[in-house]
């Protein structure tokens, strides 16, 4: 066992030695080493226990021969002891000389048999009695009749001993059986020993290659990871593993600072493009307005119209860049923001006026709840999700046709739907209808088109409140949408504190046109 254990030590540090002058410096040779490194403790099992296999089975073999020709041996002494008798006795009777030719040959015989037991049963005392009633035996033939039939009892103890001599080769055997029976038990133990020693050894081996292929998979995966998370760093520790696993490493570094140049000259494209956008835009509506105002002489009813036109194609204008830059913001600034109580009737009654002209236009009725509603969230994007579902409403709905804002309390949480008439959402453009940029099959009636991002930002507004915003199926509205809102605790305010008021909202119907 000791020289196993020292034949597994060597092994282990002439492949450590191997490997501090021969490093993997590819994933396939990194394999390569692995397998081999894994098979060698079970390679070396496998000769160990065929080399124990070998012993035991050449151990059993010649102990079965040889059990075999004792046992013929004690029984062919036997059968001689019997025959010896038998000739004796018939001469003592018919005096035959060929008789004694007979007893001469079968006891050279038994002598001859006998000296190859004793190296069996060395210190047996039947042999040693054998061996001198052997020399007495062959004294007889040389003797007178009548001495010779005076000698013939002494062969019932020829006899006994005989079967003596038998009875411990048998023991013998038995002995020699048991002897390989605790050997075989030996080697059992240590093939065992061996067995848990050498696959523990393989077992670390396969957890150590594991972690060296897996630590610059795990390294390469934190840096994906931090490329799709907006202002994280990836992670500055180089990779260290095999060629392919870093030159990717450096490819996802150079991706990195490559997304961040296009991250910043993306936030100074918005910057420049609210800037030069709404700098020419307030001048054209400072233009209309004072062309609307008279300033440059009365307006005909048909010049007003287009007037009008004009200013409500720049408000749309620049709602568009204004959803860019809220949707740029949202992107960039994902913490939770503190709660403030509000009171949501007087957040819609504020939107309703913003879009009374749009309404008016399209010739919608709004039916709304009047009553006052309070509730703790972040008002500004609260304001905003609203903001942006009723411009939807009103691009998307039927000309003439109705919009519904219901709010009421369910549970621990603010449920808020925004639903109007005209033509449903198909389902193919439900799954990706809060993606940004999406355009669905719908077509956006009015004179420009949408940017696609309004519902993408109405739902990030949610989503930063721990709320949600989904479509929903209506039993009197085709298009309806609904916000979920938590009570959002203040910054100051302790997790705990719930003081969220308790109050029923009633719904009345309103005219928008006639606000």
């Amino acid at each position: 066992m000791t020289s196993h254990i020292h034949l597994l030590h060597r092994t282990i540090v002439m492949t450590t030695q191997v490997s501090r002058r021969w490093r993997p410096r590819s994933l396939w040779q990194l394999v390569l080493l692995a397998f081999i490194a894994v098979m060698l403790p079970l390679g070396i099992l496998m000769f160990q226990a065929s080399q124990a296999l070998s012993e035991l089975t050449r151990l059993a073999d010649v102990s079965a021969r040889q059990a075999v020709e004792e046992t013929r041996r004690a029984r062919t002494l036997s059968t001689l002891a019997l025959e010896l008798e038998r000739s004796a006795r018939q001469y003592a009777v018919v005096e035959q000389e060929g008789l004694l030719d007979i007893f001469s040959d079968r006891l050279d015989e038994f002598s001859e048999l006998l000296d190859q037991q004793r190296r069996l049963l060395p210190d047996n005392p039947n042999i040693a009695a054998l061996d001198r009633q052997v020399e007495e035996l062959k004294q007889l033939p040389e003797l007178p009749i009548e001495e010779f039939r005076e000698a013939l009892p002494q062969f019932s103890t020829f006899a006994q001993h005989t079967d003596a001599v038998r009875v411990a080769t048998n023991s013998q055997i038995d002995n020699r059986i048991d002897s390989i029976r605790d050997r075989a038990s030996t080697v059992q133990t240590r093939v065992w020993l061996q067995t848990g020693a050498l696959v523990s050894a393989s077992l670390s081996l396969m957890l150590l290659f594991s972690w060296l292929i897996n630590r610059p998979v795990r390294q390469i995966e934190r840096r994906i990871l931090s490329l799709g998370s907006v202002g994280t760093k990836p992670d500055p520790v180089p990779i260290q593993g095999p060629a392919e696993l870093v030159s990717l490493g450096d490819r996802l570094d150079w991706l990195s600072s490559r997304l961040s140049e296009l991250e910043a000259q993306k936030q100074q494209f918005l910057r420049h493009m609210s800037h030069e956008l709404k700098t020419p835009l307030a001048s054209v509506r400072e233009g209309t307005a004072l062309l609307d105002d008279g300033v440059a002489g009365e307006l005909t009813p048909r010049q007003r119209e287009i007037v009008d036109l004009i200013d409500r194609s720049s408000q749309e204008l620049q709602n568009l860049i204004e959803e860019l830059l809220d949707y740029n913001l949202l992107q960039h600034h994902k913490s939770s923001p503190g709660g403030q109580r509000f009171d949501l009737a007087t957040v819609v009654k504020e939107l309703l006026a913003k879009h009374q002209l749009a309404l008016e236009h399209k010739g919608m009725q709004v039916i709304w709840f009047d009553a006052p509603l309070e509730w703790q969230a972040d008002r500004a994007a609260t304001g905003r999700i609203l903001d942006n579902l009723l411009s939807n409403a009103i691009a998307y709905g039927e000309d003439g046709g109705y919009l519904e804002i219901r709010a009421q309390y369910r549970g621990h949480s603010l449920v808020v739907e925004v639903a109007n008439s005209g033509d449903a959402i198909a389902d193919a453009d439900r799954p990706r209808l809060f993606e940004a940029f999406y355009q669905g099959r719908v077509k956006r009636k009015g004179p420009l088109k949408g940017s696609g991002i309004g519902l993408s930002v109405a739902a990030d507004c949610a989503a930063s409140q721990q709320g949600s915003l989904e479509l929903v199926d209506d039993d009197r509205m085709p298009v309806c949408f609904r916000l979920t809102l938590p009570w959002l605790p203040a910054e100051s305010q302790s997790v705990g504190a719930d003081t969220r008021p308790s109050l029923t909202v009633d719904s009345q119907s309103v005219d928008a046109r006639n606000q």
